[in-house]
């Protein structure tokens, strides 16, 4: 599908989050038969549940059918982006604290993985506690990727 149309969704989401106390994370759409439009959907201070994914899809379907973006049916899909999901917005590093992370990172040319504690976060970037005597700052301009590990305490 066109950029064009992912971004006029995003606008139209954008509008429809405005409201609330979350942010839009990506759109992507998945063709088909019938389109599916997933839309991921974060907060800074914490997570979405299921009666505001609802909320947010009826209201961004709306929207949609009002400026006619699809000529017939599609699927809406409104959820908070997953654990599987890397973090893409700088706003979804902060709730993540005291969470084991892996991140992908660039530094001097080279491509590098670390794995530990996401120990804190900042506006330049993050620390990495790998052990309790190794810590690794990273600029955010470095970061390539970083995904949550689960934890199942």
């Amino acid at each position: 599908m066109s950029n064009k149309l992912i971004n006029k969704i995003s606008e139209l989401a954008e509008s429809v989050l405005v409201t609330t106390d979350f942010f839009l994370v990506d759109v992507e759409i998945k063709g088909g038969d019938i389109p599916e439009i997933w839309v991921s959907v974060d907060g800074e201070d914490r997570d979405i549940n299921m009666d505001e994914c609802a909320e947010i899809s009826n209201e961004l379907s709306f929207l949609m059918d009002a400026y006619e973006l699809f000529s017939g049916r599609y699927r809406m899909n409104v959820s908070s982006p997953g654990l599987d999901r890397p973090l893409v917005d700088r706003r979804q590093y902060p709730k993540n604290k005291g969470r084991k992370v892996k991140v992908k990172y660039k530094q001097d040319g080279k491509d590098l993985k670390v794995e530990g504690i996401l120990q804190n976060v900042s506006e330049k970037g993050i620390v990495v506690e790998i052990n309790e005597q190794t810590t690794v700052r990273l600029p955010f301009d470095d970061v390539v990727e970083t995904k949550i590990i689960p934890s199942f305490k």
